[in-house]
């Protein structure tokens, strides 16, 4: 454990969840996406100075609990940088999997180019090009649009 912080076991409020993501450079969430997620976690971890109790760092994993789990808003703000707590987060993440994971369980996250070592480390490796990570984000309406069937 880095001296002057403390892992917690848990998610952080919602607003720090939120002033991390935007302040470590991932994509913005709003307030309700923040509620809706948080309690969806299979795992979670934060850390905090020991002198004040704002998060400073982030990680979660979400999942089925059996095979397939998916590490997500793994953050550190700048200013806390190169002190291990991306290591502390991961470590901590990915133990609580092992530990409670059924055998044989698939972990996977989606790497942003800064988080590439540390994800390697940890023993991640690149999924290309056997599988790739694709992504969708629903706008406004979730529904799928609709094959226009009218005479041509």
């Amino acid at each position: 454990m880095p001296h002057g912080y403390l892992l917690k076991d848990s998610v952080p409020t919602e607003a720090d969840y939120l002033h991390l993501r935007s302040a470590s450079g991932l994509s913005p969430r709003t307030a309700e996406q923040a509620a809706r997620a948080l309690p969806g976690s299979w795992a979670a971890c934060h850390v905090v100075p020991t002198a004040d109790g704002t998060s400073v760092a982030m990680g979660r994993v979400i999942g089925d609990g059996g095979c397939c789990f998916h590490v997500v808003d793994m953050a550190v703000l700048p200013e806390h940088q190169r002190q291990g707590l991306g290591d502390l987060v991961l470590t901590h993440l990915l133990d609580v999997v092992r530990r409670e994971a059924a055998p044989g369980a698939n972990v996977t996250l989606m790497a942003d180019p800064p988080g590439r070592r540390l994800y390697g480390r940890h023993g991640f490796v690149d999924s290309a090009p056997a599988s790739v990570g694709m992504t969708l984000t629903l706008g406004p309406s979730t529904s799928p649009a609709q094959p226009d069937h009218s005479p041509g």
